[in-house]
């Protein structure tokens, strides 16, 4: 199976539509357009799953750089997902590492 990264895709592409540019490489499993959280928008980006490993590598180096409805997509292996823990700053109390001032 092959992880799809879709990059600077119009906000208007629908997951049809997207499934139907990949298909023309091979099987598509899943088309997934990542989604603002509060409204409901595209954000710009999907996620394609292919089952044939090979297929995806043809599709990839076919449609990285080509036009979209009016958009040049960003098309590679997906990365996997990096865990965060949380926040980035540590806590050091009122006044910070060294104690009182």
């Amino acid at each position: 199976m092959k992880n799809i990264f879709v990059g600077n895709l119009n906000f208007n592409t629908s997951e049809s539509e997207l499934r139907q540019i990949f298909e023309a490489y091979g099987q598509v499993d899943r088309v997934s357009i990542m989604t603002d959280r509060d409204t409901g928008r595209s954000r710009g980006f999907a996620f394609v799953e292919m089952a044939n490993t090979d297929e995806g590598e043809k599709a990839i180096a076919a449609l990285n750089g080509t036009q979209a409805a009016g958009r040049t997509l960003n098309v590679n292996e997906a990365r996997p997902k990096t865990e965060h823990n949380g926040g980035g700053r540590e806590r050091r109390g009122a006044y910070g590492a060294r104690g009182g001032r």
